[in-house]
């Protein structure tokens, strides 16, 4: 992802559009899209501020984490399941995820889901 641009550039934008002038001339003048000059200014009115918005997903395990006790209880319970089987348990239970998306999961929660040799 990009980085946003400077929030000074962004209020200058916007202070040069209030003054009077138009989209595209403070479009020109600032070297940026008309898109951005647009933006800013749809930021500005509804906001009353032109800070960037935070870039990312919000931390957390979205939907698996409601079901985080019962997904460390079938892993602990049952070493060998695997991510497919998990995945079809999961929707049985009504969540439908993809098995990357478990597996990235249990390493969060710093669980294991690799087979153990047959000697162990």
């Amino acid at each position: 992802m990009g980085k946003p641009h400077p929030i000074e550039l962004r209020a200058r934008v916007v202070a040069f559009v209030e003054e009077g002038n138009s989209h595209r001339e403070a479009a020109r003048h600032f070297r940026v899209s008309p898109r951005f000059v647009n933006n800013m200014m749809i930021l500005h009115r509804s906001r009353g501020s032109v800070a960037p918005a935070r870039q990312g997903r919000a931390p957390g395990g979205g939907k698996l984490m409601a079901h985080r006790q019962w997904i460390a209880e079938r892993v602990a319970g049952d070493g060998d399941v695997t991510l497919d089987e998990l995945c079809v348990e999961l929707a049985g239970r009504s969540v439908m995820v993809h098995r990357a998306t478990i597996g990235r999961f249990l390493q969060r929660l710093g669980l294991s889901n690799k087979k153990k040799p047959r000697g162990q």
